[in-house]
């Protein structure tokens, strides 16, 4: 795997000819199931809490237990096997943390397909836009004893969102440069469009 090496799968609905190319297959179905499954049910468990069980601790543990199901399995599952991305923290003799990011050499990309490629980056965007507004709606209802799981929720999340995404975009560019490049590629199209129609 090469470092800061950003050119391997689509982001975010970003398209090459390769991925154009390549059939929508799952090749890694149990790999794409479980990169959808702890994340969702750690939501589900949320929401549905006080149906499931009255007790808030075991409800708690369970989110939390799931949270970190979740975690490990992307970072060290399904980001190599659906995107070839990977990333972790690594600590030198001197005691600095280094953060590493890497992803699969561009003739290797065949490993990985369009379809899964899709479902890790919307599994990996969605799910925390959901603790989000659970942050939000447990502030705002004085639920303070949920605030814990929440704020535990989010930071998994956005942990490995931010993750990916550096691994993505890799030392070429910035988070904010990638955006705008994003936001001004859906523009044009967008607008192209609107001129073939008339």
């Amino acid at each position: 795997m090469d470092r800061q090496d950003s050119q391997d799968s689509p982001l975010f609905g970003e398209e090459d000819e390769n991925y154009r190319q390549q059939k929508s297959n799952i090749r890694h179905p149990l790999t794409s199931f479980f990169h959808l499954f702890f994340r969702t049910c750690a939501i589900l468990v949320y929401l549905l809490c006080d149906f499931l069980s009255g007790r808030f601790i075991v409800c708690m543990v369970t989110i939390i237990l799931l949270l970190s199901c979740d975690f490990w399995t992307v970072k060290n599952v399904s980001g190599r096997l659906l995107v070839g991305l990977r990333w972790w923290n690594q600590v030198d003799e001197d005691g600095r943390s280094r953060w590493v990011f890497e992803s699969r050499k561009a003739g290797s990309v065949s490993k990985t397909t369009a379809a899964e490629s899709r479902i890790f980056w919307l599994g990996l965007t969605v799910c925390p836009i959901f603790w989000v507004i659970f942050l939000f709606s447990t502030i705002f209802s004085f639920n303070i004893k949920w605030l814990a799981v929440v704020i535990m929720g989010l930071v998994l999340q956005w942990a490995n969102l931010y993750g990916y995404v550096r691994c993505k975009v890799g030392g070429k560019s910035s988070l904010r440069n990638m955006a705008q490049t994003y936001l001004t590629g859906q523009v044009f199209k967008q607008v192209m469009k609107e001129t073939e129609k008339t």
